[in-house]
């Protein structure tokens, strides 16, 4: 079974333009996360999807295959869609470009799951919530789960809403934030290209919303392993120690 890996790079970030070639310890921001993930034992090859041609130069400088791509696409998954109509493979993963301090081996672990399972088109990530900081904050996107954990439901708002307390706390229940990391089949990811935008999906800018609204189940693995985003600037002192 071949497992292709996908970084889906752009340069209009809003808050932080240019953020993956910002220059950090003298390499751009993509570098470290592309790097990181080349370790990985279960995914085959890894390419960068872009449409701009200075990403493109600059990853090449360290190495990177990259795969120039549309610049009408709207999310990092139909973007994925179009390197797997041009690059052969089972399965597909999207990795978010801004997924810093990822590990390798946590993702591995997820990977060998997918590629178990019998029934499954999509997957995705989720880590547990472990502060009211981190339930609170509109970046991380909480989801709530079925028994066999499915996904239910995404939103920026912290999910479930707890009616009895008088105060938003994590530890009212076990809540858990996604991290944007997406596997998909062959036939997933033609299945997500084909449908159009979904009502939810474009209102929180959640692209995995677009599967649960045409009817189908995202399974979710949780994890231990977490990421840093970076979003301004500022954002930059989380990765302090990380990369050295």
């Amino acid at each position: 079974m071949k497992v292709i890996g996908v970084i889906p790079a752009r340069l209009n970030s809003q808050r932080f333009p240019k953020k993956v070639l910002y220059r950090y310890l003298g390499k751009p921001l993509l570098y470290y996360i592309h790097h990181e993930l080349t370790k990985s034992k279960e995914i085959d090859a890894f390419y960068i999807a872009t449409d701009s041609k200075e990403i493109e130069m600059e990853a090449h400088k360290f190495g990177a295959q990259v795969i120039r791509t549309s610049g009408k696409h709207r999310t990092g998954s139909d973007r994925l869609h179009e390197v797997s109509r041009k690059v052969s493979g089972d399965i597909y993963v999207n990795i978010q470009a801004d997924n810093f301090g990822l590990k390798t081996a946590g993702l591995d672990r997820v990977v060998k799951k997918f590629k178990s399972e019998k029934n499954e088109e999509f997957g995705t990530i989720a880590k547990k919530i472990t502060s009211t900081r981190e339930l609170t904050d509109p970046n991380n996107v909480k989801l709530t789960l079925d028994r066999d954990d499915h996904a239910i439901t995404f939103s920026r708002f912290p999910l479930p809403y707890i009616r009895d307390t008088k105060k938003v706390d994590y530890k009212n229940f076990a809540y858990y934030y996604h991290i944007g990391i997406y596997l998909f089949t062959k036939s997933g990811i033609s299945k997500f290209a084909s449908w159009k935008q979904s009502p939810i999906e474009k209102a929180e800018s959640l692209e995995q919303m677009r599967i649960l609204e045409n009817g189908h189940t995202l399974k979710v693995y949780k994890s231990k392993f977490e990421t840093v985003s970076i979003d301004t600037k500022k954002d930059l002192k989380k990765i302090e120690g990380i990369y050295k």
